[in-house]
């Protein structure tokens, strides 16, 4: 089964000579960072290999969340919620946004001592986040029968459809005058004296100042054919979408399962923890880097041999800009979805929420995040080759953040004051002797 519908965007025909800045990639981190260029009156052409928001942009669990971020995203997640808010009325055009509600929930006192531990985080900002417990909680989760000691309750946290949100983004992008063409994949950088002037495409060259890297789950193989060290790792994460019920209207974390409302009056269900890492060539050349995380969170990763070895195996690893390239190879990663997590949380928020015994299952589907060593992205420029820019490795807290990222990488393209301070995100924390590390604890 293929993967979800997405809004289709329209390429632009005709590639330009040239451009301020070329983005590679149509997720949202890379239309997010061309509609705040083109905003900002820069020359911007964004290339898709495949279509605009196929991948990872739109299969994910559409949820726009402050709660339970890693510290370091914190700033840069306000901005974002900031951003989402009125988003819609920049663009012209629906991303779904809706302040919701997200819960987490907390069966011992333990995970509410640790979620208490988090709040800490939040202090100077505005959220309304708290504990709750008891009528409540109830009210907010009618009909369960969850056995919670309570639940990390944030209100200003929402939801958008990630089927709508990149293809809108984009859009916005077009009209404020940035060219969009998909089914057009980068093949490589053009530099001269080790400064980026342009790129190469499958269509042909197009000169700039700078370029942006964009590509999630690829971003590692354009880099490394670039010359570019990037550690990232892919890790599949399996999803399904209901018939419409009558539900809660906040999303929630669970142990087993995950869910929150869609527009349609549907739900996108997913396992709360149940990830899976393919064993693939790049899982030795970087298990160092990242065994601090595998060991931090093993009970929710599960690692598999399947046929993405002998695929990573065939892949190449560098090209000169004359030859097809894995890009396009394949145009939409479309992985199958574990049928074992897709039963396993189905039948868990089944048995929490009866009322979802009255749904139906629509369709399940599956996709690869792209994830760093410390589990937050990189959003930087690259010190060794001046005008490449990276923003990747979201490790599946892309969707939310993407519209902060979007607005940081500008910022950083064009010199600008940066709106959060973009240390934590800099590619060369992982080569300057920085203690790698996933935030421990809350």
């Amino acid at each position: 089964m293929p993967g979800p519908a997405v809004t289709p965007v329209e390429s632009d025909y005709r590639l330009p000579d040239r451009v301020d800045v070329v983005v590679i990639g149509g997720g949202i981190a890379g239309v997010s960072t061309a509609f705040e260029l083109a905003t900002r009156g820069h020359s911007v052409l964004l290339c898709e290999k495949g279509q605009i928001g196929a991948e990872q942009s739109s299969r994910n669990w559409g949820w726009v969340r402050l709660s339970q971020r890693d510290p370091r995203e914190i700033p840069l997640m306000v901005e974002a919620i900031r951003i989402w808010e009125g988003l819609d009325q920049r663009l012209e055009h629906k991303t779904g946004y809706t302040k919701s509600g997200i819960l987490f929930g907390c069966r011992n006192e333990k995970s509410i001592a640790e979620n208490e531990r988090w709040l800490g985080h939040l202090q100077g900002y505005r959220t309304g986040s708290g504990i709750i417990a008891g009528q409540a909680l109830d009210t907010l989760l009618p009909g369960h029968r969850l056995d919670l000691k309570g639940a990390l309750y944030a209100p200003d946290d929402g939801r958008a459809e990630p089927q709508w949100a990149a293809p809108a983004i984009a859009e916005g992008a077009r009209a404020a005058g940035a060219t969009l063409i998909t089914g057009c994949a980068v093949r490589s950088l053009d530099t001269e004296a080790g400064r980026v002037t342009g790129v190469v495409t499958e269509k042909g060259r197009i000169k700039c100042d700078a370029a942006v890297l964009a590509g999630g789950a690829w971003s590692r193989l354009f880099a490394g054919n670039a010359g570019v060290d990037l550690p990232q790792l892919k890790v599949l994460n399996t999803v399904l979408r209901t018939t419409p019920v009558d539900g809660p209207a906040a999303s929630l974390w669970s142990d087993g399962f995950a869910f929150r409302k869609r527009e349609d009056g549907g739900y996108t269900v997913a396992s709360g923890h149940g990830n899976i890492f393919d064993i693939v060539p790049d899982m030795f050349r970087l298990g160092r880097a990242f065994l601090p995380a595998f060991l931090q969170d093993w009970r929710a990763v599960g690692f598999r041999l399947s046929g993405r070895w002998a695929e990573e195996m065939r892949q190449s690893r560098s090209w000169r800009p004359d030859q097809i390239t894995p890009f396009e190879d394949c145009r939409i990663l479309d992985p199958a979805p574990s049928r074992r997590l897709l039963q396993k949380s189905w039948a868990a928020t089944q048995k929490a929420f009866p009322v979802f015994e009255q749904a139906d299952i629509v369709q399940s589907w599956a996709g690869l995040i792209d994830v760093t060593p410390d589990v937050i992205p990189v959003i930087s420029g690259v010190d060794d080759v001046p005008g490449m820019f990276i923003a990747t490795g979201f490790s599946g807290h892309g969707f939310g953040i993407g519209p902060g990222a979007g607005r940081l990488m500008a910022d950083l393209v064009t010199g600008a004051t940066p709106v959060v301070d973009p240390t934590a995100f800099r590619l060369s924390r992982f080569s300057d002797g920085s203690r790698i590390r996933p935030h421990t604890g809350f």
